[in-house]
């Protein structure tokens, strides 16, 4: 990360603006970890608890240029996931991760923890509002708060579309999904069930599998990196484990060879799991990711 010490975020106590990735970002430390926000799409480019041997969270090396979305870390897609429920031309997954994000508050706990409040500029024709929350600590903490300022309910569905770093995604295994049912979105979401832990298939070794009703509590047991990360959320009902295999990611130009290096565990709302935010109202949900070695 690179940082510049005269810009306007000084103002926000432990906030930089600076670079990673060749991103415009922001960038925070605290005694426990470092992050960092991209401004182009609000979504965590990088979260690095001290001690970690590597970031937890995976960026494409081979980014395009902007406004392409942002191949890697923690997308923002809302207010609706992937094109459920829309009509016409839309952009796939929204529009907050193509927005760019300002910051709104800054504020440093009595245990060093920074907590900055971030909003998407330019969605003032969208009938819904948008913030989100991010608290780097000894964990990353993130909500997205969608609140409905008209006179009907509103409904959305939502993700924040988690791309984890680990060693080889053909070796790791996703807990807490085990006894559910998933929709299959390379198998034209036909259901089936999931028998034991998440594992990538073997043939073909790929997976886009959205389990409604999944609670939200998730482990990324990586032994080749000898660690674990979780995934808590929190009024988020759907869990998305997404990993396109070599044959789907040779026609991404921002995946290519790389497709091994992530597994993608999203927190969502999504599928039959729609939200409706009630008139006035606002809507939030959170996840809470952890890093810790594997016991």
């Amino acid at each position: 990360m690179t940082t510049s010490g005269d810009d306007a975020t000084q103002q926000f106590h432990g906030v930089r603006r600076g670079t990673v990735h060749g991103l415009d970002a922001h960038l925070i430390e605290t005694p426990h970890a470092q992050a960092a926000i991209s401004v182009f799409g609000g979504q965590v480019v990088s979260f690095r608890p001290f001690g970690s041997a590597h970031d937890a969270v995976w960026v494409s090396p081979v980014l395009a240029d902007l406004p392409t979305p942002i191949r890697g870390g923690i997308p923002v897609c809302w207010p609706y996931f992937a094109r459920e429920g829309q009509t016409g031309d839309v952009p796939s997954h929204g529009y907050a991760r193509t927005a760019r994000w300002a910051i709104t508050g800054a504020v440093v706990t009595e245990t060093g923890e920074v907590e900055i409040s971030l909003a998407p500029e330019g969605l003032d024709q969208l009938e819904l509002r948008l913030s989100m929350t991010v608290r780097v600590g000894a964990t990353l903490e993130q909500g997205i708060h969608t609140h409905n300022p008209g006179t009907a309910p509103a409904r959305l569905t939502e993700a924040l579309h988690n791309y984890f770093r680990v060693s080889d995604v053909a070796d790791v295994r996703v807990e807490g999904l085990a006894g559910l049912t998933y929709a299959d979105k390379f198998d034209g979401g036909a259901i089936h069930p999931q028998h034991g832990e998440w594992t990538l298939p073997s043939y073909p070794a790929r997976s886009d599998r959205l389990y409604p009703g999944a609670g939200g509590t998730y482990r990324i047991v990586d032994p080749g990196f000898g660690r674990v990360i979780e995934i808590r959320g929190r009024q988020a009902r759907t869990a998305v484990v997404w990993n396109p295999g070599a044959d789907v990611a040779a026609g991404m130009a921002d995946v290519g060879p790389h497709w091994r290096e992530f597994v993608c565990v999203e927190t969502a709302n999504a599928g039959p799991d729609v939200v409706e935010v009630p008139a006035g109202a606002t809507h939030s949900m959170w996840q809470t990711i952890s890093v810790t070695p594997v016991s």
